[in-house]
């Protein structure tokens, strides 16, 4: 019988098959997905990863987020399950990567341990969370979220998309609203398998990063009001440039980040610019700053510092300025034993490793509140991902998922 000390390892072929193989539902136009959340192409998606999943002699759950729950063996019934996963959608330019691997990761484990006839005291169960991406229906990681008891399901159902559509109609539309209750499971642990989405393993020529921490975020939408008037008849000290306050409040993101390097960051991806016109200079600009860190003291610093300082370039400019939470959570902190469990697999597996802080949001940092859990990340191309170009080699992926499957075993613990 195989154990953790011996050449136990997934069949990677296999496993860049089925990514390739799910790849062909909901095809971007530059080699890519679009196979956004709760549209046509997630439902077929969904589809066919249920129907391997019961190949591979899994049971299905679906609770009423549309969470999916591919359950397998366990010797013990009392056992809590180890589960394992990440999401299927996408961003609407994204990967065939991001998030995808994660959840047909856990898929192959299960696979693999067929294959070798390996029965585990506590069962198994590979997820995928509904919506993490967040692109249609904000906020990013919401099923996951109620799951955790951080949002309620009435107010995820009311979250609409750009056309007016909501979360709870859509999911219901494409038949994958389950009938069991959100947050009823208990877990044993919970592991995810995710490409790193920044370039330090590939950097660092390291073949998997052991994520202890996941960064903090903070999202704070500013507002800035001047008085937009005509770009040439308007002379230089008689401007209220709604726009070169921003660009001035941005330059102070950039010098409050710095400040606390290395491991914080700071910018604006959200900005708007009013009226937009080419000749008018802007009366107003609306723009949403992110900070992340994964210390709170230091998120606390940089959004308290961004107050004061913004204001006081509003205020010599003459210009108004408002600021609003718009969104954000806490840093995270894996647990130990499972973190340790992913150190101690790369090692027995001969796989070079090093610690990780997770610059993204994962479903990992909110289930990381119901049980214990740790991420397992490979390298991927440039750091590149939410873009159709993403790419990771199916080395990478192979030894991710080796990595994860003696985490996860050694944590459902093999019975002889």
């Amino acid at each position: 019988m195989p154990n953790l000390n011996s050449n136990l390892r997934v069949n990677g072929d296999r496993l860049w098959d089925s990514l390739m193989e799910m790849a062909k539902i909901g095809p971007g136009v530059a080699g890519g997905n679009n196979r956004q959340t709760l549209t046509d192409e997630d439902a077929e998606g969904r589809a066919l990863f249920q129907k391997w999943c019961e190949d591979a002699g899994c049971t299905m759950g679906l609770d009423q987020m549309g969470n999916m729950f591919a359950s397998w063996g366990g010797t013990d019934p009392d056992a809590l399950p180890v589960y394992v996963g990440s999401h299927l959608d996408t961003q609407p330019t994204g990967g065939k990567y991001d998030g995808v691997l994660g959840v047909l990761s856990g898929l192959e484990i299960l696979r693999s341990l067929n294959d070798l006839g390996i029965k585990t005291k506590h069962p198994i169960v590979v997820t995928n969370w509904t919506n993490e991406e967040g692109t249609r229906f904000a906020p990013a990681m919401l099923s996951s979220g109620v799951f955790a008891g951080i949002h309620t399901q009435d107010w995820a159902y009311e979250r609409e998309d750009a056309e007016g559509k909501t979360f709870g109609d859509e999911l219901k539309r494409i038949g994958w609203r389950g009938d069991e209750e959100v947050g009823a499971r208990k877990m044993h642990a919970f592991f995810e398998l995710h490409i790193e989405q920044g370039p330090i393993l590939e950097a660092g020529e390291k073949d998997i990063g052991v994520v202890t921490h996941g960064q903090g975020l903070s999202w704070t939408q500013v507002t800035i009001t001047g008085k937009d008037s005509h770009t040439g008849s308007t002379p230089m000290p008689l401007r209220k440039n709604a726009g070169l306050g921003m660009a001035r409040v941005l330059e102070k993101v950039d010098e409050i980040a710095w400040s606390h390097a290395p491991h914080a960051v700071g910018a604006a991806g959200h900005i708007d610019v009013y009226p937009n016109s080419r000749n008018v200079i802007p009366g107003q600009a609306v723009f949403t700053v992110d900070f992340r860190s994964p210390d709170l003291s230091v998120i606390e610093d940089m959004e308290a510092r961004l107050r004061v300082e913004a204001r006081e370039i509003a205020d010599d400019m003459g210009l108004g300025i408002e600021f609003e939470k718009v969104g954000g959570f806490d840093p995270v902190t894996f647990d130990e034993g499972c973190v340790t469990a992913v150190r101690d697999a790369a090692e027995r597996l001969g796989y070079s490793h090093t610690n990780l802080i997770s610059g993204a949001g994962h479903d990992a940092c909110w289930i990381n509140r119901m049980a214990p859990t740790a991420m397992v990340m490979c390298p991927c191309v440039d750091g590149l991902s939410h873009n159709e170009a993403e790419e990771i080699s199916i080395e990478w992926a192979t030894a991710g998922t080796d990595v994860l499957l003696h985490a996860v075993v050694e944590t459902a613990q093999i019975v002889e």
